[in-house]
């Protein structure tokens, strides 16, 4: 392949992970899916090159970077996702004491998110 075609597909992917980026933070499901079929194309494509020249050494370095802040968007939002989750499942009502001074779990569910309507 050569290494005009490789540098055109090198800048296309930083630019659909930078689209990616966008999209998530948009919330829009529709293009991200778009931009992820696209990317698994090329790396396809890219899996069996070589990069020899040095300005596409630099660009990969820059794919990397920018791979790295989706990444770190998705976990952190991922983790963000996880506590809210967390704190709607967690009890509401605490537990309540019997006459001999042990705990009894509430009567009531108490949970925020059951499940049941």
């Amino acid at each position: 392949m050569s290494s005009d075609k490789i540098h055109a597909y090198l800048i296309r992917m930083r630019d659909l992970i930078l689209e990616e980026r966008e999209y998530a933070k948009a919330m829009d499901l529709t293009g991200m899916a778009r931009v992820m079929a696209e990317k698994e194309e090329l790396l396809q494509i890219l899996n069996h090159t070589k990069l020899t020249d040095p300005a596409d050494k630099s660009i990969a370095v820059q794919i990397r970077h920018e791979n790295r802040r989706n990444a770190y968007l998705f976990k952190a939002t991922l983790g963000w996702i996880r506590k809210t989750m967390e704190f709607f499942g967690q009890r509401t009502v605490t537990n309540t004491y019997s006459a001999n001074a042990g705990t009894v779990s509430a009567s009531v569910n108490g949970r925020l998110l059951s499940g049941r309507v």
